[in-house]
């Protein structure tokens, strides 16, 4: 609920026009806007930590840019995955400040704090160059939500020295974010090598075989390695937002840690 409904309610309240009871169980609603064909939720950022983030696809730029302005107007920073390139050109016309990603198809406008300040550390491994698409996405995400980033690109199992050579960069990383196609054997390796949560996202990426990604969702539900999970396929947004919240939140639990001692 924004300010002003707040200060109409609490008006009526002193007014004698509003019963107490009324009062607060108007407070309770969780706020949400009527946009039309699109109903925002509002106290997202409240419940879960993080504001709505806005799915583009198939969405009209004339409501991109209505729920774009809500969520501006509200305080808070917008995300929209799976945008266009045309879309952006014209949303960007609207909204100079904005940030369009054309390999992450990601758009962005800061809220008025700015920024979110880095905190934690998410490191994105790809197995090849094809999987940039879905890597800039999880990294779009993470950085969105407040995360540091460090993408490790080319690592996949068919060169395996090359993950050594970038082990020590990974196993810094408060979560890690394997983006693979193909058979997908990447996941198992890294997860095998770091004390932490390993997400793991199958890319459409690959031959015939490959079944769009259907092969490497299967090999790595299979994974032996303990600490991997799996997302869809070529869900990046997936993947960053959840590893974006492990970094975030561990990060917010050490300086609270550190700030009692």
């Amino acid at each position: 609920m924004n300010r002003i409904e707040v200060e109409r309610l609490t008006v009526e309240l002193l007014a004698g026009r509003l019963s107490q009871a009324d009062f607060v169980a108007a407070l309770a609603v969780a706020p949400s806007a009527e946009l039309g064909d699109v109903t925002l939720d509002l106290d997202r950022q409240r419940r879960c930590g993080f504001p709505e983030v806005v799915f583009g696809q198939s969405k009209s730029v004339e409501t991109l840019g209505r729920i774009f302005r809500c969520l501006l107007e509200e305080g808070q920073p917008v995300l929209a995955t799976r945008i266009e390139a045309d879309k952006a050109t014209e949303l960007l016309t609207q909204f100079p400040s904005g940030r369009y990603n054309a390999m992450a198809r990601t758009f962005r406008i800061d809220g008025p704090a700015g920024p979110a300040r880095a905190t934690g550390l998410v490191s994105i491994v790809t197995a090849g160059t094809s999987d940039m698409p879905v890597a800039e996405e999880v990294r779009e995400t993470a950085d969105w939500m407040g995360a540091g980033t460090d993408i490790i690109v080319d690592v996949g199992v068919a060169g395996p020295q090359r993950l050594l050579a970038k082990l020590e960069r990974i196993t810094k990383a408060d979560s890690v974010v394997v983006v693979a196609g193909m058979e997908a054997a990447l996941a198992s390796v890294v997860g095998g090598h770091v004390a932490c949560p390993v997400i793991a996202v199958p890319t459409s990426v690959g031959y015939g075989a490959s079944l769009g990604g259907i092969a490497a969702l299967l090999g790595m539900l299979n994974s032996c390695a303990a600490n991997v999970c799996v997302v869809n396929i070529d869900a990046g947004f997936k993947a960053g937002y959840i590893a974006g919240m492990i970094a975030v939140q561990k990060y917010l639990s050490v300086q609270n840690l550190k700030s009692k001692v």
